[in-house]
């Protein structure tokens, strides 16, 4: 069987944030085992797994992503959307657009140390859209 929503993410400023709560809070009735998958639905953010309890970890990610694909180079093309638009889109493609996590006894089969970040690599990239889908 086969399940799937869409979960509104609330607006998010530039930075690797911590979303577990919010993916469990909208995901309540978890079958005893199965699948789920984490799609998000843009080009300019990502979605991963990563160190759920050190906040420091969120922070060095971003002084990594910016040091590795910074703002404004004048190599880029795209830039219409303003600065930060195309490195959104190379960081994007280097963390991807969904991950899979295990679904064990109605619980997301998370690490002790794991959680799920949004990666918002717009300065203000709004609200964004997470497709959930349940196999079991």
């Amino acid at each position: 069987m086969i399940e799937q929503t869409e979960i509104i993410l609330p607006s998010f400023g530039r930075g690797f944030h911590l979303i577990s709560n919010i993916i469990q809070d909208h995901l309540q009735n978890l079958p005893e085992k199965g699948i789920l998958n984490l799609f998000i639905n843009h080009t300019s953010a990502g979605i991963t797994i990563n160190e759920n309890a050190d906040p420091q970890v969120r922070t060095d990610l971003e002084t990594v992503f910016n040091k590795l694909v910074p703002d404004g180079l004048k190599d880029y093309l795209h830039t219409a959307e303003g600065s930060d638009d195309m490195p959104a889109h190379v960081k994007s493609t280097l963390t991807g657009h969904s991950v899979t996590i295990p679904i064990r006894d109605h619980r997301l089969g998370l690490g002790t140390w794991q959680g799920i970040y949004l990666c918002e690599f717009r300065n203000r990239g709004g609200r964004r859209k997470i497709s959930a889908t349940i196999i079991y």
